[in-house]
């Protein structure tokens, strides 16, 4: 079934040039998003900006996701209003028994779920593959969980931190004072692009084998993917990483430095780029200096190096360090503050960001456009929705009437 309408929508979508070579990303594909806060609302995200369909399912009163980080904006805060672009909103309580019924009448007109729950708690919630494949054949189920998909602790729940703290990753964080949190949650959104990825993927596979299957990636697993090289040092016995602040293990000098006036942020790697640094800071000597032969032994004796860059920044204004780097070729930019990533010439000119206008005209950034495609440029950017924007829309499609339709989407569903 998902074959014929795929190809339909194929038949439809065509080039702005009329060649009828259009860009079709994931037209035709209907995604229900039924994740909260990070992980899977994003990977749904992703998939809507490549032209799927993307119904996010939450209850008539509202997830608890809408209200992270406000911003005086009622029940769309920040959080939410990146990691729900381009999507629809469906007010409908899975868990009564109608609400259930609309769902289920909902999957069988879809080609992928998505939900952020461990196996035990899919089950209870009659949202493991099992399940739905007994209501779609080819459905595509795509779960993340927290800590896995095998042993004892498959069921645990957990959250971003939960991954940094057991990866080891928060043991090399800071400077080495006490175990330090990244403060973006890196392992949630890395955690969405994967399953994402593998998701288009099961997508692939289902056009050519007719078949669909479950699709499964953890906050834990990725954690670990980003720690590996460190934990590969670790289980061979080459070394023991410990926390050094912003200072680089594996190069150098690379570190954060003190100007005048602010911060700068310079990463020096490879015999020629250090070659030129030394003649930058005018120590042309420490080429043959038998402590700094490679990146390798460079990023070991750091504190050294840094420690001289530190003393030609502290000498000169942020303007001036990065001026004279660039000049010599050494990667350098300034440590921004959140106010100074909004008006910085490489972000603001970059194209990464749409302009989204919501309640009482306010605009706010959302950074929708960090990857390109053909299809992401043709998908039109939507404002992530208000609750249960498109239920109507939604459950008329499945052959709801009016009535059936209020008390579906009323907060105590008749039954």
């Amino acid at each position: 079934m998902s074959n014929h309408r795929v190809s339909e929508a194929a038949e439809q979508a065509v080039s702005s040039d009329g060649s009828g070579s259009g860009a079709l990303g994931l037209a035709g594909i209907r995604v229900l998003d039924l994740g909260r806060y990070i992980a899977a609302p994003y990977c749904a995200a992703l998939l809507a900006d490549q032209g799927a369909e993307v119904i996010r399912i939450e209850t008539p009163d509202g997830a608890p996701d809408r209200n992270v980080m406000p911003i005086g904006v009622e029940d769309r805060g920040a959080l939410y209003l990146q990691v729900n672009r381009n999507k629809k909103s469906l007010a409908l309580d899975i868990a009564s028994e109608v609400g259930r019924a609309a769902f289920e009448k909902l999957v069988a007109q879809s080609d992928v779920v998505i939900v952020n729950l461990p196996p035990a708690a899919l089950k209870r919630a009659r949202l493991d593959y099992d399940t739905l494949r007994a209501l779609r054949e080819d459905i595509i189920l795509t779960t993340i969980a927290a800590l896995g998909f095998e042993g004892p602790s498959k069921d645990r729940i957990g959250f971003d931190g939960t991954g940094q703290a057991l990866s080891g990753a928060m043991h090399l964080t800071g400077d080495g004072s006490q175990p330090m949190r990244a403060a973006v949650s890196y392992v949630d959104y890395s955690s969405a692009m994967a399953a994402a990825f593998a998701t288009v993927s099961a997508l692939y596979e289902r056009q050519r084998t007719g078949k669909g299957q479950h699709v499964q990636a953890s906050l834990l697993g990725t954690a670990l993917t980003m720690m590996n090289p460190m934990l590969i040092e670790e289980a061979t016995g080459a070394r023991q990483r410990q926390a050094q602040a912003n200072r680089s293990p594996i190069a150098g000098p690379s570190d954060l430095f003190a100007a005048r006036d602010g911060w700068v942020m310079v990463q020096v790697i490879g015999e020629g780029m250090f070659a030129r640094w030394t003649r930058l800071v005018g120590r042309e000597e420490l080429t043959e200096d038998p402590r700094f032969p490679s990146d390798l032994a460079r990023g070991e004796n750091g504190a050294a190096l840094s420690a001289i860059m530190a003393e030609w920044c502290g000498e000169r204004s942020v303007s001036e360090c990065l001026s004279q780097c660039e000049a010599a070729r050494i990667p350098a930019c300034p440590a921004l503050s959140p106010a100074g990533a909004l008006t910085a010439p490489e972000n603001v000119t970059g194209g990464f960001f749409r302009n989204d206008a919501i309640d009482g005209g306010v605009e706010v950034p959302i950074a929708a456009r960090a990857i390109r495609t053909r299809a992401a440029s043709q998908t039109r950017g939507q404002t992530a929705p208000r609750l249960g924007a498109h239920s109507q829309e939604v459950l008329s499609g499945l052959g709801y009437g009016p009535d059936e339709i209020r008390r579906l989407v009323s907060a105590q569903p008749a039954l």
